[in-house]
């Protein structure tokens, strides 16, 4: 049998993380080959372009920690994918999906207050439509400090991934972002982090988890 395929698609380094980190090293742990694409470099419109290196170097050490079979970064313009046709946002999903035929798929939530989260989503949803064979499952994840801030608030999570065993594996993740992890109580802080795993278990019966919301399920 062949190895469970995961992709993650992200807006922005670190939202990899924020979102699904304990479920991609529940993932990796449990023999799953995880794949990250991030659309956006990040940084734009706080650094100047010499110096993006940074935030690369911390993307590849967060995905290092969580055991990532590839990690991709775009580079596509910090709050800049409204300036580009859907067509241009699909086609590095497109072609990644082609590339690692992935049967699970994670992308943000719509309802974001960041707009570069919102057309992830729907060129996610373009890029995994039904004629994609591969695809058994796409899943929305929440990403603190944008989810919550949509209003009306509209993240309603149907499906959760006890992460009690891997919540520090995804906090260690974060804290190799070191530039996009403030201190408490900012929602990206490694405290908040850790007590909003555990408020989301709390509300399943789990000692922490995270939530997602199904939104594609093909049985074929």
């Amino acid at each position: 049998m062949l190895k469970p395929v995961v992709l993650v698609v992200g807006a922005h380094p670190d939202d990899e993380i924020l979102g699904v980190g304990g479920t991609l090293a529940r993932h990796v742990a449990e023999g799953h080959d995880v794949h990250a694409l991030v659309l956006c470099e990040g940084l734009s419109l706080r650094y100047s372009e010499s110096e993006h290196d940074f935030l690369t170097a911390e993307a590849k050490a967060a995905a290092k920690v969580v055991g990532f079979a590839s990690l991709t970064l775009c580079g596509f313009p910090d709050q800049g994918l409204d300036r580009l046709s859907l067509i241009e946002i699909i086609a590095p999903i497109e072609e990644k999906i082609r590339e690692i035929q992935p049967a699970i798929v994670y992308t943000h939530w719509k309802g974001d207050i960041n707009r570069d989260h919102g057309l992830t989503y729907e060129a996610t949803l373009v890029a995994t439509r039904s004629k994609v064979p591969c695809v058994e499952r796409v899943y929305a994840y929440e990403t603190p400090s944008e989810t919550e801030c949509g209003i009306p608030y509209s993240f309603s999570p149907t499906h959760f991934v006890d992460v009690s065993k891997y919540l520090d594996i995804k906090l260690d993740a974060m804290r190799c972002y070191a530039s996009q992890s403030p201190p408490a109580p900012h929602p990206r802080s490694i405290e908040h982090l850790r007590i909003r795993a555990e408020y989301w278990g709390q509300t399943m019966m789990m000692p922490a988890a995270e939530p997602f919301m199904l939104l594609r399920s093909y049985w074929r």
